[in-house]
């Protein structure tokens, strides 16, 4: 070796990752070095752009920042950068400049990758910082999103706007006109101290007032909103986002405690939220007709792909997509009343399986339901409910979302029942259980009233919650069912792949993936009681019964978000590469990074497996009587 690049080897040697090194490797990589020279202030990386060279410090110092400009770390003599853009996708997650003169070698993306996979000690030194592998990996996916990180009290930028609730019409659109505010908070005065009792907005004055000509002395108290969509001060930008896409309001009251901090409204969210969910939604909500709705739903891609590239996390994602697949539904019910006349009897509009959990991303199919008042004549009533049903889920697939191959829609006579039918179904799946019928009606146990009296939605879900966790039957064959999908990992941690068809070669990472930590996470949750239907809010109701370890918890929560990124982000190279977006993905199409922790996360369900055919007695093949 000539002797400048024994100089090298030498410093190199003194620095981890590269001092417990075997000397053969490291002969490999110092004869594969460049070497560059940077002056102080000048920038190394770019965020975003390609990068296919891990940096090590020869002398002088650099500054890293994250993606929002906040400076992340310094470093210095020995210490290596560049090295989680390698990791994913030769992309640059973390910029870099020099603060001083520096000097660096550069080691090329062949040889990092080369040493990822053969030497155990440098792919633990550059994906570990806390050494706790799946939950580093996701720390840095949250901490560079500032919609995780900031509180909605920054979105207020005045002081409450307010007026008793007793004002007059015509006085409440002066004081929203002098004060220049789309929403006025009304507060009932009655008590000791002022309490907030609804709102009236711009779009209330338009279509509740002016349109049904209200004279100027209506009791503001006779068009306002209660009941009110609110939010904690404490709470983050993206649970605002959430909670508007989920109810389709546009203003949020800001609570701490009883007192009202403030209003943010739906464009304060969208300066934040460049992926533009909110604003696809409300557009959604301004179209008159199918075809509108279909041109509309050629952004939804687009909005998926910005989500994942401004690294948002799986639930942020999941939630969006969600909330666009309800409005575009509640948008279709509307339309169709509009045409159909009004619902001959109140009835409720069911969304189950993802979109209920809140975990939708852009390859879904239909599966949605009706729930009917119990006055439901079949031969008077049905032709409508019918023809409502047909005109939603044709809508539906207009806009992109096919229809469900196990005809679980609400066009299905089965699924458009009383709610004394609906009950009956649900009693007789968790008190009289049999495998096959469990096996088919599974998705029925995610659902969510999205449209018309949803209180018959919530009187479903409360009968679950009061009835299945006293059938231990109900939980033994649901915990077996949710045995029969297992992650793709081999005994030796190799990943089992499909033998034969068009997915050869390849794993699903929805059925073998994040079907099978929602199943589970489904059978902990009803034996627990809970009404929740996301999977990460059922593991935050099981942690509140023990169930489950706080550390097994927390290692589900961490497999599941790790598992659904993975999965979210091979769509979203789909799309960019303009392929039509699946699930079944390649092992070698994984970034090394990824294939490790797909491998540590397949690991904690496949553990989480073992720990439910324990808890309730679930072997498969075994008769549960």
């Amino acid at each position: 070796m000539q002797p400048e690049l024994i100089d090298i080897r030498n410093h190199m040697a003194q620095f981890p990752p590269f001092d417990e090194m075997p000397e053969a490797l490291l002969d490999q990589v110092v004869e594969s070095i460049e070497i560059q020279y940077f002056r102080a202030g000048t920038t190394i990386l770019e965020f975003g752009a390609a990068n296919t060279w891990l940096y090590y410090i020869r002398s002088g110092a650099v500054e890293v920042f994250r993606r929002s400009g906040e400076l992340y770390s310094r470093l210095g003599e020995g210490e290596i950068f560049g090295q989680f853009g390698l990791l994913m996708h030769k992309k640059t997650r973390f910029p870099a400049k020099a603060l001083e003169d520096t000097l660096v070698y550069r080691i090329p993306d062949t040889i990092f990758q080369f040493l990822f996979e053969n030497d155990e000690n440098f792919a633990d030194f550059v994906e570990i910082e806390d050494r706790s592998r799946l939950r580093s990996a996701l720390s840095r996916r949250e901490k560079s999103n500032d919609l995780m990180t900031s509180r909605v009290t920054r979105l207020i930028s005045r002081a409450v706007v307010s007026a008793p609730s007793t004002v007059r019409l015509q006085e409440a659109a002066r004081i929203m006109t002098d004060q220049g505010v789309s929403a006025l908070l009304l507060m009932d005065e009655t008590g000791d101290t002022p309490k907030l009792h609804g709102i009236i907005t711009d779009r209330d004055l338009r279509t509740r007032a002016v349109t049904e000509a209200l004279p100027s002395e209506t009791p503001i108290s006779d068009i306002m909103s209660e009941d009110l969509i609110t939010i904690r001060a404490n709470s983050f930008i993206f649970e605002a986002m959430l909670t508007m896409l989920h109810n389709n309001v546009h203003h949020l009251p800001v609570m701490d405690r009883d007192e009202v901090r403030g209003v943010i409204a739906l464009s304060d969210i969208v300066k934040y939220e460049s992926q533009s969910s909110l604003y696809l939604v409300s557009n959604i909500y301004q179209q008159t007709n199918v075809k509108g709705l279909k041109r509309i739903s050629l952004g939804v891609r687009d909005t998926f792909v910005r989500m994942v590239n401004e690294d948002a996390n799986s639930h942020m994602i999941g939630s969006a997509m969600a909330g666009i697949g309800r409005s575009f539904t509640q948008r279709l019910l509307e339309l169709g009343e509009e045409q159909l006349g009004p619902p001959p009897i109140p009835y409720c509009f069911m969304a189950l399986g993802s979109m209920a959990r809140d975990e939708q991303l852009v390859v879904t199919d239909q599966d949605n339901a009706m729930i009917l008042d119990d006055s439901y004549v079949p031969e008077e009533h049905d032709p409508y409910f019918l023809a409502l049903a047909k005109f939603v889920s044709d809508g539906l697939a207009e806009c992109g979302y096919k229809y469900c191959t196990g005809d679980i829609m609400a066009t299905n006579p089965k699924w458009r029942q009383p709610l004394a039918v609906w009950k009956r179904y649900f009693t007789d799946w968790i008190e009289n259980p049999r495998a096959d019928a469990l096996l088919n009606s599974n998705i029925f146990f995610d659902l969510d009233g999205i449209h018309g009296h949803t209180e018959f939605a919530e009187s479903l879900k409360t009968l679950v919650a009061e009835k299945a966790s006293h059938s231990q039957r109900f939980l033994t064959l649901l915990a077996r069912n949710a045995l029969n999908r297992t992650p793709p990992l081999g005994f030796f941690r190799t990943f089992v792949l499909e033998e034969d068809g068009q997915h050869r070669k390849t794993f699903n990472l929805k059925r073998r993936g994040t079907a099978p930590v929602s199943d589970l996470i489904r059978v902990h949750a009803l034996a627990c009681g809970s009404r929740a239907q996301n999977s990460f809010d059922r593991l935050q109701a099981i942690g509140k019964t023990k169930l489950l370890l706080d550390d097994d918890l927390g290692n589900l929560r961490d497999a599941l978000e790790f598992i659904s990124i993975v999965r979210i982000r091979h769509q979203a190279l789909a799309i960019e590469a303009d392929r039509e977006p699946d699930n079944n993905v390649r092992p070698e199409d994984l970034s090394p990074f990824e294939r490790s922790h797909l491998k540590d996360a397949f690991q904690v369900v496949s553990n989480a497996q073992k720990f439910l055919r324990f808890r309730y007695n679930a072997q498969v093949g075994r008769n549960a009587q």
